[in-house]
C-alpha cells in the first residue's frame, strides 16, 4: 500500500476569547480551546463515496481505517494507493481491484451516529453481509487497566477542549514502559476508531491481537466497526447498547465498559433468562 499525504495537517484546536457568566452577576474574561472542523471529501476507484467531518489530522490514516471498519476492503492489502491533497479536503483510494463497484446498489446517503455529519454517498463498495467472527485472545486485568490508565492521564485534546473522543490501540504482549499505545483524538468517535485503526495497520499491529480503548458509547455500529476490522476486544469507559452487546456475544467479541482505573463492566451474557 502506497500513501501520498501531501496534507501537512493543521492544529486540532483553536483559541477563542469568550466571557464566563456567574450566577452573582459577575464575569471573568478567558481564552478557551475550541474544537476546530474539517470537511473532506473521499473518492474510491475515482467514485465519490464516503465525506468526512472530522478533526485535521491523521487524515490518511482515517481513511484506510474506514476502508477497514466498514467492510470495503477485507484487509489493508486490498489498498494500491492513498492519496491526500495538500489542502486535506480530499483523498483518492485506488484499490488493487480496479473494477471494484456493485453499480446495481442503490445510492444511498447516511449520517452516523458520531454527530460530526459524515456521510456515505453511496454503497458500491460496501459489502452487504453482516460482521462476522472474531478470534478471542487471552487477555489480562494488567492489560486493560493500563490502557485506561493511559486515557486518564492522557487525551491532550479532550482535556483541553472537551470536544474531541479519544481512541487507544495496543497489541497483546506490548511493554507500556518501552511503547506506549497508539492514539488518535477527533470531533467524532467514529473518527477517532478509524484513525487510530489505520495508523495501527500502517504501524504494522496485527489487529487480530489488539485491544481498542475508547471515550465514546458503544452503539451497534461502533462494536461493526471492531468486528469487521477482526480486534477481538473493544473497551469504552462509556456504555453499550443492547443491540451493541447482542452483537458482540454473538460474534465472540470481548466488551468491557464502564472501564476506569478502578473497575470495568466485563459483558458476559446479556439477558437474564
Amino acid at each position: 500500500m502506497e500513501v501520498i499525504d501531501k496534507f501537512k495537517g493543521d492544529e486540532a484546536l483553536d483559541d477563542l476569547k469568550i466571557e464566563r457568566l456567574f450566577p452573582d452577576g459577575s464575569t471573568q474574561q478567558i481564552t478557551q480551546n475550541v474544537a476546530i472542523e474539517h470537511h473532506m471529501d473521499v473518492l474510491v476507484n475515482t467514485i465519490p463515496t464516503f465525506e468526512v467531518v472530522c478533526s485535521p489530522d491523521n487524515l490518511a490514516n482515517l481513511v484506510i481505517g474506514r476502508l477497514l471498519t466498514q467492510g470495503i476492503v477485507a484487509s489493508a492489502d486490498e489498498i494500491e494507493q492513498v492519496y491526500v491533497c495538500d489542502y486535506g479536503t480530499r483523498a483518492e483510494v485506488l484499490l488493487k481491484d480496479t473494477a471494484k463497484a456493485d453499480f446495481t446498489k442503490k445510492n444511498i446517503e447516511s449520517v452516523p451516529t458520531c454527530c460530526t455529519g459524515n456521510k456515505t454517498l453511496n454503497s458500491f463498495f460496501q459489502t452487504e453481509e453482516m460482521p462476522g467472527e472474531v478470534t478471542p485472545i487471552d487477555w489480562s486485568n494488567e492489560w486493560l487497566f493500563a490502557m485506561t490508565t493511559f486515557f486518564k492521564n492522557d487525551s491532550p485534546s479532550h482535556k483541553k477542549s472537551y470536544g474531541t473522543h479519544s481512541c487507544y490501540i495496543s497489541h497483546k504482549g506490548q511493554d507500556f514502559e518501552t511503547e506506549r499505545p497508539l492514539m488518535c483524538e477527533d470531533l467524532g468517535r467514529h473518527n477517532a476508531l478509524d484513525k487510530v485503526v489505520g495508523q495501527a495497520v500502517r504501524s504494522g499491529y496485527d489487529l487480530t491481537q489488539c485491544m481498542i480503548f475508547t471515550s465514546g458509547r458503544l452503539p451497534v455500529d461502533m462494536v461493526s466497526k471492531a468486528i469487521r476490522a477482526r480486534i477481538p476486544i473493544i473497551a469504552s469507559k462509556a456504555v453499550p447498547t443492547d443491540a451493541a452487546i447482542d452483537l458482540a456475544l454473538k460474534s465472540k467479541l470481548t466488551l468491557i465498559c464502564s472501564a476506569y482505573p478502578d473497575s470495568a463492566d466485563l459483558f458476559l451474557n446479556f439477558r437474564n433468562n
